[in-house]
């Protein structure tokens, strides 16, 4: 961290980012684009995704909001997150007495409200009621992040199982074998994609006598990790022009999430 300035609660410890360096170190030291520090860049990163503020809004003790916005993209170009959240993923499940890739997980989606930067790639979800853009999230019965991609919200859960089924087999080394869905999953369209790739849907019903909150088994593992991300307020509402960006900003916050648990099994250690 830079010494001259207080630290933000959303800086990244030193625990930390001994453990995320060396994915996000794309360039020598000495070279001509590394103007500010890396570090420093991330944790202007960290500040955007946690508090919500615009890009423009970046404090003046941090590196300037153009240069953390342009080295954000070359990370999320690269697939940096990705690779992070690939490797603390194993660490995780390791030390929890799982084996490093999963044989299950767990699939669902969320709507967030488009802003006036999505609006043109916004879709209308009927069922929610809301305009805007869907999240479709797969975790491992840990609640940690397997594959993520972002729709208009008017597409249909079960016409993104091929791309989601597609992208758990290839980070887990096609580990995968059954994935719990809710009902909007239901039907030979979502369990044909799933078994392409190897894996079986099971369809978890709300029981027929509902009455008020019920918890259902294996769904509440994925709308926890749902609300982990919410705790990150740029991913309240989608504030993004593009996409791939508030696809890549959440994976960015489940990174960061994972990074902490692993720092603190190594300073439990």
């Amino acid at each position: 961290m830079n010494p001259t300035r207080k630290p933000y609660p959303s800086d990244v410890s030193d625990e930390e980012w001994s453990l995320v360096a060396r994915y996000l170190t794309l360039q020598r030291e000495d070279a001509g684009q590394r103007e500010h520090c890396l570090r420093e860049v991330f944790n202007g990163l960290r500040y955007i995704v946690k508090t919500g503020a615009p890009w423009r809004w970046m404090p003046n003790d941090l590196p300037p909001w153009a240069a953390v916005y342009q080295q954000t993209q070359r990370w999320l170009a690269a697939g940096c997150f990705e690779a992070l959240v690939d490797d603390l993923r194993a660490i995780l499940r390791l030390a929890a007495g799982r084996s490093a890739e999963p044989s299950a997980a767990i699939i669902d989606s969320r709507t967030l409200r488009s802003s006036s930067e999505s609006g043109e790639r916004a879709g209308y979800d009927g069922a929610k009621r809301k305009k805007g853009s869907k999240v479709h999230l797969a975790v491992d019965t840990l609640g940690h992040l397997l594959a993520l991609h972002v729709t208009p919200a008017s597409a249909q859960d079960r016409g993104e199982v091929e791309t989601l089924a597609r992208t758990i087999q290839a980070v887990t080394d096609d580990s995968v074998e059954i994935a719990w869905v809710d009902q909007g999953y239901t039907g030979a369209r979502a369990a044909d994609a799933a078994a392409r790739h190897g894996i079986r849907l099971e369809v978890v019903k709300l029981p027929e006598a509902k009455r008020g909150f019920v918890l259902l088994p294996r769904r509440w593992v994925v709308e926890r990790s749902f609300a982990w991300a919410a705790k990150f307020r740029r991913l309240v509402k989608d504030y993004e022009r593009y996409a791939q960006t508030l696809a890549g900003l959440h994976v960015v916050a489940f990174a960061c999430l994972m990074i902490k648990q692993v720092a603190n099994l190594v300073a439990d250690s």
